[in-house]
């Protein structure tokens, strides 16, 4: 440890600090800009300057080592007069347009200006202009006069996004923030670049004009998107979500998310969403009152029942639902007696699990991981925050290994990119675990010949100490995912390795921690897209997109009597009887659990959109009108308590029920049979599919062009 003096005060900070961290733990606010605390350190805005004893000038904060003894003063006459020297020179060629910038009311050129800045400008001279640029539907370039070249969106890019999408050109007077991989920017984690942006260059292309930042109300919320369970503040106006920004967690997100988190939002108003329940009368859709509506599905339900017996009743449930939600909706399918209801939409294989399948390590821990073996998973697209902890990972050294059927870029060095057929998924991975045995002199756990690329692989694992067996939403899906898993732990087991799953949903582990699935005689998800039900719940659940029969499921639905759509949206109009508006995760409180098994719970941030309704005070009343017990609830949080996950606000809720353990006999797979079912990064759910700017990304266009290729 090094003690400086700082403004008087003693503070100690580790050896190879900077003035700027022991500024930052003595709580001591230095002006600057090009710093940041996630990004290296680049000294180019030079508003930092403090006055160091014996330092013949100021020196930068953010670059000047700590020594012993130091003496540093941030508000002494000298570092004053060389902060209110780069304001001068920073806003020479600044425009005057806070009155319609997007970044005013939460710009730092604008509050820094306040303390530092003159009241007039010495400078009479013409301002430059820099012509602006279109680089996408997120990210709005079009007044880059604004631009003070702090370089942070250009290190952003490179650091964290793993992609140096923009860069500086040309020098002096004349240097440009431009695109120089492209003619825009497409990384997954684009929308960061405008949150630390510290003017109005970067600004959300979504959100423009739409509101001044001082009118917005600010509320925490969580994504309903992928299984990190990014934590975020929703900006809110006349009761409609206008900006989604990051809430900081270091734990889960840190200060980052991804950009279906960021822009998602765009859905919630529009021209899709369902706001009154709707019946199908004689083929064509009428609106009707709730009462008309559910009285119309408890008596459908009550006679299905009745002339076909219990199990031939059954519910579809998506796993972006909330616990409260996917509580609720098994509840009402068992109390009618039957054990169908599945939340596994797009798996191929439904074998019974020994507990909750997760991440089998903390989210923060991917960050510190040495060696990293993933299995099924176009990781960069699928889990882009978890990509954004590896990628750190592999920054400072950890060996990051990949099983997949086809190689893509991740934006971070993959050591070993084995590609193989997914039917030839189980083989290749035996082939590691054969490696593995080989070097360790062990009886493998299924005969399969190894290759160069196994035995490297598997020398890998065996070193370092931090490790990581990951399996994808393509390894859970697999029709041999047991298998997958089987291989995975015996591997893990011999390399010291976690093993884990990066699970696909919001609520993954969630809905297995509330058994929405089958427990006993009840149909899975396969079985029920085919026709096996005469009655058909679907909680926001559109089975063209959302399970593995894509299309097809939509025959087999439509030899059910009755189904029963509950979403946000406009949906499922040809196989639907009823629809019934429910709320999304904006308009309703709830909770999710994570990957890592972290409950997090939400609390709604708008009004209900017309005759919206949470969708578990629908399930609710559907079972007081069902005649179900246990259905009294006056509040999510109390169904939350019958659920008993409110054990902590910690990672591993109900840890003994947090389990990747397999027993199942390893099988090889069988030729041709049918890829994985995943979902493109803007195709995951029924609100990123109708975000009209995520769907004309790069991203987007790529996966329509596969889909219709």
């Amino acid at each position: 440890m090094v003690e400086i003096e700082l403004d008087g005060q003693k503070v100690e900070v580790n050896e190879g600090s900077m003035v700027m961290h022991a500024a930052e733990k003595a709580g001591t606010y230095i002006p600057h800009f090009c710093y940041h605390k996630k990004l290296s350190i680049a000294a180019n805005c030079r508003m930092c300057l403090v006055d160091v004893e014996k330092a013949p000038k100021p020196m930068p904060a953010c670059a000047t080592p700590v020594t012993q003894g130091m003496i540093v003063r941030t508000k002494s006459d000298k570092a004053i007069k060389a902060q209110q020297s780069v304001m001068e020179f920073l806003l020479i060629n600044h425009p005057l347009d806070c009155p319609i910038c997007d970044q005013g009311g939460e710009c730092q050129l604008q509050d820094l200006a306040v303390g530092y800045g003159g009241s007039s400008s010495r400078y009479a001279e013409e301002k430059r202009v820099v012509f602006h640029k279109d680089v996408g539907p997120l990210i709005s370039m079009e007044e880059m006069s604004r631009c003070i070249h702090c370089t942070r969106c250009v290190r952003f890019g490179q650091e964290v996004a793993g992609v140096m999408e923009l860069g500086m050109i040309h020098r002096g007077e004349h240097s440009e923030i431009t695109t120089i991989a492209g003619e825009s920017i497409d990384s997954e984690l684009s929308g960061n670049m405008i949150d630390i942006c510290p003017v109005g260059a970067l600004t959300s292309k979504p959100f423009r004009y739409s509101a001044r930042t001082w009118e917005l109300s600010r509320r925490k919320s969580v994504s309903p998107h992928d299984s990190t369970g990014a934590n975020l503040i929703v900006q809110v106006k006349n009761h409609q979500v206008l900006r989604v920004v990051p809430l900081e967690n270091e734990a889960i997100n840190e200060c980052w998310i991804a950009d279906r988190d960021r822009f998602s939002y765009e859905s919630l108003n529009g021209p899709d969403r369902l706001t009154q329940p709707m019946l199908k009368q004689g083929g064509e859709w009428k609106t009707v009152d709730w009462q008309t509506a559910l009285e119309y599905v408890a008596n459908g339900l009550k006679q299905i029942g009745a002339n076909h017996g219990a199990n031939s009743i059954g519910a579809l449930v998506s796993p972006h639902s909330t616990v409260e939600e996917l509580f609720l909706a098994a509840r009402l399918v068992r109390g009618l007696g039957s054990d169908s209801i599945d939340h596994r939409l797009r798996n191929a294989e439904f074998s019974a699990p020994e507990g909750a399948r997760w991440l089998g390590t903390s989210i923060a821990s991917l960050g510190e991981l040495q060696r990293v073996l993933v299995v099924g998973s176009n990781l960069r697209k699928d889990h882009p925050l978890f990509a954004q902890r590896i990628r750190q990972a592999a920054r400072k050294g950890a060996q990051v290994h990949a099983l997949y059927s086809a190689e893509s870029d991740w934006a971070l060095p993959v050591a070993q990119f084995q590609v193989a057929a997914a039917d030839q998924w189980v083989n290749a991975l035996a082939s590691i675990a054969a490696a593995v045995a080989q070097e360790k002199g062990l009886v493998a756990p299924w005969s399969a010949e190894v290759t160069a690329q196994a035995q490297a692989i598997a020398k890998s694992l065996l070193g370092g100490d931090r490790k990581a067996v990951l399996l994808g939403n393509a390894a859970a899906h697999h029709a041999n995912a047991s298998s997958l898993l089987a291989l995975a732990n015996w591997i893990a087991s011999e390399t010291g390795a976690s093993v884990g799953y990066l699970t696909e949903a919001a609520n993954t582990v969630g809905a297995q921690l509330v058994n929405a699935q089958p427990t006993g005689a009840g149909f899975n998800a396969g079985q029920m897209v085919q026709g096996a039900l005469k009655a058909v719940l679907l909680l926001n659940v559109e089975p063209a997109f959302d399970t593995a029969a894509g299309q097809a499921a939509l025959a087999g639905l439509n030899k059910a009597e009755m189904v029963v759509t509950l979403s946000p949206f406009k949906t499922n109009l040809e196989i639907s009887d009823v629809l019934l508006p429910i709320a999304p995760f904006t308009e309703t409180s709830g909770s999710f659990v994570n990957a890592e098994g972290r409950l997090q719970s939400f609390h709604a941030v708008v009004k209900p959109l017309g005759e919206t309704r949470p969708a578990w005070k629908v399930l609710r009343v559907l079972g007081n009108l069902l005649g179900l017990g246990d259905f009294a609830f006056e509040s999510s949080q109390e169904v939350l308590a019958q659920a008993a996950l409110a054990t902590a606000d910690q990672p591993q809720v109900a840890a003994g029920r947090l389990n990747n353990g397999s027993q199942a006999a390893i099988r090889a797979s069988v030729a041709g049979e049918v890829a994985p079912v995943t979902a493109a990064i803007y195709q995951l759910d029924g609100l990123v599919r109708r975000a009209p700017s995520l769907q004309m990304t790069a991203d987007a266009r790529l996966a329509l062009d596969e889909v219709t290729a």
